[in-house]
């Protein structure tokens, strides 16, 4: 049984309300738009971190993060890449690989605009915590945590972590 963290957009943006939110998870992982190394520093230094680069990372980043993570937990198959799209408006980019070989989770960021939907065609639960930093048009900061635990996809908590100003 693993307990996951995740965000996303945080542009840059530290809060120690990260550390606070997911100190009790195993892993954090964060769906791009990361903003710095810095950032991705202080998370990993809290559990172990899975990071892909979003698309206002420049280079250092996109040297170190990959565009798409493909990996399994538990007996979850998951994706995660930044511009993803959800069911029925999928990105461009992932739109012929989802349909021929879809996750069960997949989990992309970049709208700012949390989703959690089921995609029946698929079969896929997809995931966009919304934007954890303090840029862009969003109104309220989120984050989500789950827990996997074996094939399932479970407990999952939405959290507010701040509004903008």
């Amino acid at each position: 049984m693993k307990r996951i963290g995740l965000l996303s957009d945080t542009h840059g943006y530290w809060d120690e309300k990260y550390r606070q939110y997911f100190s009790e998870c195993d892993e954090i992982w964060h769906a791009g738009d990361i903003g710095s190394e810095e950032v991705a520093k202080k998370l990993s230094a809290i559990k172990p971190l899975r990071v892909v680069y979003g698309n206002i990372d420049g280079y250092d980043l996109r040297a170190i993060y990959p565009q798409h993570l493909r990996f399994r937990i538990e007996d979850v198959d998951v994706w995660m890449t930044h511009i993803g799209g959800y069911p029925g408006r999928y990105a461009p980019e992932v739109k012929p690989d989802i349909y021929t070989n879809p996750p069960k989770l997949f989990v992309c960021g970049h709208s700012h605009i949390l989703k959690v939907m089921y995609d029946k065609r698929n079969k896929a639960l997809c995931l966009n915590p919304g934007a954890a930093g303090k840029y862009g048009f969003h109104k309220i900061r989120t984050l989500l945590r789950f827990t996997i635990d074996k094939s399932d996809i479970k407990d999952l908590e939405v959290i507010e972590i701040g509004q903008l100003i």
